[in-house]
This record gives C-alpha cells, structure tokens and sequence, in this order.
C-alpha cells in the first residue's frame, strides 16, 4: 500500500455545540465479568468513526448501550445530549440504525415499505432536518430505482442490503449506526454505498458510527479509527497516526538500471531527496510505504494479547501528543 492520505475532515476538539456523542468511562459487568472496562471517546456532528476489534472485544454491546437497547453498568454517556438509557420517542427518531440483517417485511414493494415507514419520522420534522426522505430520492440514493416496484423478498442479497440502509436513513438520522454495512455488496454497490457515507456526512452532518472486519473500508470511510481490545479502547486516532503508532520507519521502494531496491528509514522525505540527488532521472518505479491499518491494527491487537496493552497505549498517548 503506498503513503496514508490523511482524514477527509481535520480532525477537532469537541465542543458543547456540535458534540453528538460523549462517553465516560463506560463499563459492562455480566457476573463477574468485565465486558467493558471504562470506555471513553467523543464524536462531533458530521465525523465518521470506525469502531474495530476481534470478536469478544465488547463492539456490539457498546454500540447496543448507545441505541439505548442495552441498560450500562456504570459510566457517563450522552448520545444527543441524551442519556439513551431514557430516551424518548423524539430521541430515538434521530437515530439511524443498519444492522447486519433485516428479513421482516417480504411481501411489501420497496417504494412502499420505504414511503411506510418514512411515515413514522413525519411528526419529527424540524425546519433544519425535513423528515423523512423523500422517497424517490432515497430509493435513487441507494440505487434501488430499477427494484422499487419488487417485492422486498425478491430482491437479491446486494440488493436487500441496499433496501437496509435505506430503511437507516428514512427518517435522516443526526447519527447513523452502521454494523457491517456493505456485506454483500459487490464491488461497485460499495463504491456508492462509500459516495453515499460521504454524501451524509459532508453534505447533512450525519455523524456515522461503523463497525466492520473490512479494515480497507475503514480506512477510507473514517475520520477516526478506535480499536477495542479486552472492554478498552486501545487506540484513537486516524488511520495515519495509528500507523505512525506501529512504525516509525517507512520502506522506500525503487529501482535503477533494472535493478529493485528496498530501504527502511525513519525520515522517508530526506531519504528520497537523497536518492534523486544522486542519482536523478535513474530513480524509477518509486514508491514509499508506511503500515498499513491492517497491519496497524493487528500489531494492536497482538500488544494487547501478549499482556502489553498498558505500552501500547502510552506509546500511543506520547505519539498524539507529539503531533499536537
């Protein structure tokens, strides 16, 4: 993989304005068990956030605390500048929800399962957020024009995913949670389901909390990165601080004369800056590398597992203060 590009939106501190969520040492105890050991982020309107970690690591009960499905052990958190475990009716018409699967519904049409439910939002309308989407536009969103008059069972397993973000989206959330999004999807269903993440945070200021094992989609999709390991966040950042987290040396690619090269360094400009130096028009097939999140993430992992968790982090938290 050649150098990260950094975050679409620079990253910002969290203010009392545009603060969506706010989590304070969130924890989840089943027995004496600690799902979740004191979990701590925040998220601004419009920024897309990629939760990642191995099965077991506590994503679906936090993100399930969050919706306000799950009722939380101990810790402070505002989804909305709700507490979720008491929001109401109006709260909860703000929230978008994709999960991995949605089967209810077989025998209605797209257009009108969509026009049904979009209904509901209705009486949520604000006059900065109209509610709901209009259905046309929405069934074009997602590229379901062609199937709008399909019974939903008989659409095909890209199509039903499509159907389940729509179904998200119908009422505009201000916060989007998206577990899996484009399992199924082929490869240009995913190009326009990435337009589309785009298209809400950007243009609507959704702010969009995912979860997925598809670390290349993470990259591209998220603003910021958090790896959950053992009920804690192990690291937070965009995919370009994570990697300079993991390895402080880039591998310079090249070659001369017909000849491949390879060198590691700490300082990838000056290294480069060198070989052109000495060498000019002769550098051919150039190419600088850093981590890439997958290897970023699994390394995190690893640190975790080996019981050297508390390093990473440190070494994480001295990182982001040097690129403050």
């Amino acid at each position: 993989m050649t150098v990260m590009s950094e975050p679409r939106v620079p990253a910002r501190a969290v203010g009392t304005d545009d603060a969506v969520l706010d989590i304070r040492d969130l924890r989840m105890r089943y027995g004496a068990t600690d799902v979740l050991a004191g979990v701590t982020f925040a998220a601004r309107r419009g920024e897309v956030i990629a939760l990642l970690g191995p099965n077991g690591a506590g994503k679906t009960t936090t993100i399930e605390i969050l919706e306000g499905f799950r009722m939380r052990s101990a810790g402070d958190v505002s989804v909305l500048g709700a507490d979720p475990a008491r929001g109401g009716e109006q709260w909860r018409a703000r929230l978008g929800v994709v999960l991995q699967s949605w089967r209810d519904h077989g025998r209605w049409r797209v257009r009108e399962l969509l026009a049904h439910l979009g209904s509901y939002y209705a009486p949520y309308a604000t006059e900065r957020i109209p509610r709901p989407w209009d259905v046309d536009e929405l069934v074009d969103a997602v590229g379901l024009s062609a199937h709008a008059a399909k019974r939903t069972g008989q659409l095909s397993g890209g199509q039903r995913r499509r159907l389940d973000v729509a179904i998200g989206i119908v009422g505009r959330p201000e916060l989007l949670f998206l577990d899996e999004p484009t399992a199924g999807f082929d490869p240009e269903a995913r190009r326009e389901f990435h337009d589309l993440v785009h298209r809400l945070s950007d243009l609507d200021e959704t702010t969009i909390l995912l979860t997925t094992h598809d670390l290349d989609e993470a990259e591209k999709l998220a603003d910021r990165i958090l790896v959950l390991a053992g009920g804690r966040i192990v690291a937070d950042g965009s995919a370009d601080q994570l990697s300079r987290l993991m390895s402080t040396e880039a591998e310079v690619r090249w070659s001369r004369d017909g000849q491949r090269f390879v060198h590691s360094t700490a300082d990838a400009t000056g290294y480069v800056r060198e070989l052109f130096r000495q060498y000019g028009e002769a550098v051919a097939d150039l190419e600088v590398r850093r981590a890439s999140l997958e290897d970023t993430y699994m390394a995190l992992v690893h640190e975790f597992e080996a019981g050297r968790h508390d390093a990473a982090v440190h070494a994480f938290e001295a990182q982001r203060r040097g690129d403050a």
